[in-house]
């Protein structure tokens, strides 16, 4: 949930000509986004995206529909079907993330996976995608209390093979420092769910005392990075490492508490609200809800930089960011559409943002 108890007005946004670029490059690696460019629209809430193996085409979530699309490198979009069981929370909950198995090829290995809401909370599920069409669907792990708002939701699989998860404290701020407990944390589970070898106590919890943690990425040295949305001051970047306690709810950004992981970098609610990441030449490309804006973040090491930010209100709230294959560039989904863009469904895009040396 974006915080609380402040209530954004519901904006008017007009249309939005392609904005000149900001000039300002981020240091240490990587590039300054380029002129955007529209490559796909019609969309109501897109959440995540998911590219291919061989990188040719993304699948795409759409929250409030629980449809998930085909597109390709060029834009063209056709439906491949729905995720069964799946239902909204009447706020932030419906079909969230979706990651493709490492060795998808539609043939001999058809697997995809989804972060969903659903009658008993939110679930991760499996389901085959022949290139097609989407069947055959299996919860491979239940259990994740949902609520009207922090569901988290992001499913990503790290260099590892392993399939990383991100859950909020679905509003019940002690399940994030509940051990026992899905809720508030990232998890790293195996493709049938169980607890991945090596992680802390044998449990399927890689980290806790996250809030509602959105942002999942790989830096080129392996190590994972996390945006998360804070309350009603602070929102973090995290670097997420094994076993490691985040905070919330004692710690909202930095504190002294003993036995905490301080953030790397943090912003004011209004700054950011981040949502998704991706991290490209160790540079970390981070989509603003509340910011409205794109942020870029060096790297160096373990370390984040002064981040730079881009396309301030240019095109109202994003949401998922994504490397696109083989290729110096992001794709940017909005969130103009959910309630608090307050705009007509169909009215979001994915942008295409090229990333300049």
């Amino acid at each position: 949930m974006e915080p609380t108890p402040t209530v954004e007005p519901t904006p008017t946004v007009e249309p939005t000509p392609t904005p000149t670029p900001t000039p300002t490059a981020p240091g240490g690696g990587g590039g300054a986004p380029g002129t955007p460019e529209v490559v796909s629209e019609q969309w109501t809430v897109p959440w995540d995206i998911a590219w291919s193996p061989a990188g040719d085409f993304a699948l795409v979530t759409e929250r409030d529909s629980f449809k998930v699309f085909r597109v390709t490198k060029d834009g063209a979009k056709t439906e491949a079907g729905s995720v069964p069981e799946s239902m909204g929370t009447g706020g932030e909950g419906g079909l969230m993330g979706v990651a493709f198995s490492p060795g998808w090829n539609g043939d001999s290995d058809k697997e995809v996976f989804f972060m969903h809401s659903s009658s008993d909370g939110n679930r991760v599920a499996k389901m085959e995608y022949d290139g097609t069409s989407l069947s055959a669907y299996t919860p491979i792990l239940t259990g994740i209390k949902k609520s009207t708002f922090h569901n988290g939701g992001r499913l990503k699989f790290g260099p590892d093979g392993f399939l990383y998860v991100s859950t909020g404290d679905a509003q019940e701020t002690s399940l994030s420092q509940d051990p026992g407990s899905l809720n508030g944390k990232i998890l790293r589970i195996t493709k049938t769910g169980e607890a991945a070898e090596g992680n802390p106590d044998g449990s399927r919890v890689y980290s806790l005392g996250h809030r509602n943690a959105q942002g999942l990425a790989w830096d080129s040295e392996g190590r994972l990075w996390s945006a998360e949305l804070g309350a009603s001051s602070t929102d973090e970047l995290n670097l997420i490492e094994p076993g490691k306690n985040y905070g919330w709810p004692t710690c909202e950004g930095e504190c002294s508490e003993p036995g905490m992981t301080n953030p790397k970098k943090t912003w004011s609610t209004a700054e950011a609200s981040p949502s998704g990441i991706a991290i490209v030449d160790d540079v970390v490309y981070m989509a603003a809800l509340r910011g409205k804006r794109l942020y870029a973040i060096p790297l160096t090491g373990t370390e984040a930089g002064d981040p730079v930010a881009h396309y301030t209100d240019a095109y109202g709230r994003l949401r998922a960011v994504e490397r696109v294959p083989d290729e110096q560039a992001i794709w940017i989904t909005t969130s103009n559409t959910d309630d608090n863009g307050g705009q007509p469904d169909g009215s979001d895009r994915i942008v295409k943002v090229s990333l300049n040396s």
